[in-house]
């Protein structure tokens, strides 16, 4: 279930804030470190995680562009916008594990030299680095879809980190080359499952589809409920954003006694139950009204 008492995106910028300065201070120590060691590696890593401060950027730009106030033009302002930089985000992070698993399949056919001590150092401080900032969103990942494209961003390079320490040591102990490649397609295929969530479910709400978590069948039985009524139609739920969920319908209440108060219960029985806080109720008073008949009910899945 949704949670039912979030009525928009909470503020976030502080954590973005610390995210982007973080990151972007640990890229320039990947090129400082980099250049002395002449390591490709460091270098080519400082590159990916560059596009994962533009990844935060992304969200956060987005996070602020939701609060904005509707305009006449904008009905429901740039709530949406969070939507797409959540899947934007997830389509950047598969990109970015497709990479890994590339070079990985390489290293197979031509095992790369061991991992410096340089290397595991500075990804150890990125796992610290990137860590800290997945802490930063990890409370409203589950609330909203934009923050867990954050925290996933965060956590997967996280995950890379910690497998490039394992993987050096590994190597340096064992001197087996292997290790390094193997344990990047564990990463990988660990960050797809979730990123592929992420991807999946975005693109629902960019069709307009029904937020997971709510079940359509389940609010077409309590509005069918309701006392008065005696048939419900045209029933459409979508997400205004990746916080915040909106409802239309038709309800045939021939008796027009108690409709304010009905209303009143019906917005927050919504709210309450099923997360849905933007609702808009069309009385019809006979069945006469209902015009599209079965073609409106949609298919099961």
């Amino acid at each position: 279930m949704v949670n039912p008492h979030n009525h928009g995106p909470a503020n976030y910028n502080r954590a973005f804030a610390i995210g982007v300065v973080l990151n972007f201070g640990f890229v320039i120590a990947e090129v400082i470190f980099g250049l002395t060691a002449d390591s490709l590696a460091l270098l080519a890593d400082a590159g990916h995680n560059l596009s994962d401060v533009a990844g935060l950027l992304l969200a956060w730009g987005a996070s602020v562009l939701s609060r904005l106030q509707p305009t006449a033009r904008r009905t429901y302002g740039y709530r949406s916008t969070t939507i797409i930089a959540a899947f934007v985000n997830a389509v950047i992070l598969l990109v970015a594990v497709g990479g890994i698993a590339l070079e990985s399949v390489q290293r197979f056919k031509s095992p790369a030299p061991a991992a410096g001590e340089t290397i595991i150092i500075v990804a150890a401080i990125g796992v610290v680095i990137n860590t800290v900032t997945a802490l930063l969103f990890f409370a409203g990942r589950k609330k909203d879809l934009n923050i867990r494209g954050a925290f996933l961003h965060m956590a997967s390079d996280a995950g890379v980190s910690v497998g490039v320490v394992l993987a050096g040591i590994g190597i340096m102990t064992t001197g087996w080359l292997w290790i390094d490649p193997l344990v990047s397609l564990i990463i990988v295929a660990i960050i797809l499952v979730s990123t592929w969530g992420l991807l999946k479910e975005s693109m629902n709400l960019a069709l307009q589809a029904v937020p997971a978590g709510i079940d359509t069948e389940m609010v077409s039985d309590y509005l069918s409920r309701l006392p008065g009524v005696t048939a419900v139609h045209d029933l459409h739920i979508w997400a205004i954003s990746t916080t915040e969920t909106a409802l239309t319908v038709h309800l045939v209440k021939p008796d027009p006694i108690d409709d304010d108060v009905l209303i009143t219960r019906v917005r927050h029985d919504l709210l309450e139950n099923f997360g849905i806080d933007h609702m808009t109720l069309q009385w019809e008073r006979s069945d006469s009204f209902v015009q599209c008949g079965a073609a409106c009910e949609p298919k099961k899945n």
